[in-house]
């Protein structure tokens, strides 16, 4: 690995509790492809760990809910031919996955009024606009 995986702020991705399977990985290749384990699979134990802070770990929890099997967030890569590079791959994607779901919901909207000069304006040129338009018809031209 090339370092700590930064979730957000000083918090890491703890080596000891990442769980790794290699595999396989699926599709074309040559004669190297039937004898290397290349495909990556990540585990997390989400609802054990101690790494996250209580708020995170439960506003993860109830984000990551689909992906999650008892508790393990599972996250797979077999996008390179080398285990090495689906190693960084897998590892910067939970990483990722975790800070999106860690992340502060976004501040409540404040409903916005729209002043009242403007809706009247908005109004009178509707109005003008129809008489312009009215205006054009051949009606009253006998």
């Amino acid at each position: 690995m090339s370092g700590p995986h930064v979730i957000r702020g000083s918090v890491v991705l703890p080596e000891a509790e990442l769980g790794w399977r290699f595999s396989r990985s699926s599709g074309p290749g040559g004669q190297h492809v039937n004898t290397s384990d290349s495909q990556v699979e990540l585990s997390f134990d989400l609802a054990a760990t101690q790494a996250l802070p209580e708020v995170w770990k439960e506003r993860a929890l109830e984000r990551l809910a689909g992906r999650l099997a008892d508790g393990v967030l599972t996250v797979r890569a077999s996008d390179h031919r080398s285990q090495w590079r689906n190693r960084e791959t897998a590892a910067v994607r939970l990483a990722g996955l975790l800070a999106e779901a860690t992340a502060p919901p976004p501040k409540a909207r404040r409903k916005s009024r729209i002043p009242r000069g403007i809706n009247e304006r908005r109004l009178r040129e509707k109005k003008q606009r129809g008489d312009t338009k009215r205006g054009r018809s051949g009606r009253g031209w006998d």
